[in-house]
């Protein structure tokens, strides 16, 4: 996966400034310069499912659009955008994996990888809801290591990128990242 600097930092900053301005030709450009790496970071996400499945990276790209248009104004620079955005295709992963427990009426959750369990198929809906369950409850007992696991993992943001929008070091990322990437999978192995 690419970095999250593929579009210019300054261009992306000045097409949000716009947007929060209520600037409708900036959200458009904005959206058309950072279709490329979200479409990437989608397919990321549905990389490993099996081909007939009926959850594509594009819908996934299409409905964080809609849902993102509202909420730009809370961005100020790329990785607050490229967070947002994570966080969005994140809920919408998840809800789709809910809706689709839903149909079955429940079905039992297993333990898996982190790394296996962000991708949604339906197979695996109540491994990505668990997974979604424990990131949450990460996120209120320190919220500085739920947001580097969305910023890293979900953002696809670089640890230097990382570091800089929490402002702490690379050092503290990097240790963070593992503590929270070890708990994560306690909570998700005990199904708790």
């Amino acid at each position: 996966m690419k970095s999250a600097s593929d579009a210019p930092p300054r261009v992306i900053t000045m097409l949000l400034e716009g947007a929060r301005r209520g600037e409708p030709e900036a959200v458009g450009q904005l959206m058309s310069l950072v279709n490329g790496k979200l479409r990437r970071l989608a397919g990321y996400y549905m990389r490993l499912e099996r081909p007939d499945h009926t959850l594509r990276a594009t819908e996934i790209v299409d409905e964080a659009y809609i849902k993102m248009v509202g909420r730009l104004g809370n961005c100020k620079n790329r990785q607050q955008f490229y967070a947002l955005a994570a966080r969005v295709m994140r809920q919408i992963l998840t809800d789709y994996a809910r809706a689709h427990l839903r149909e079955k009426r429940g079905g039992g959750l297993k333990p898996v990888p982190l790394e296996e369990a962000l991708v949604y198929a339906p197979e695996k809906a109540g491994e990505l809801v668990a997974l979604d369950n424990a990131l949450e409850r990460l996120e209120r007992l320190d919220p500085r290591q739920g947001r580097i696991v969305e910023l890293l993992f979900f953002g696809g943001l670089t640890v230097k990128e990382t570091a800089a929008e929490l402002g702490i070091s690379e050092r503290t990322v990097k240790k963070d990242w593992q503590v929270a990437r070890l708990w994560l999978h306690r909570e998700v192995s005990h199904g708790a």
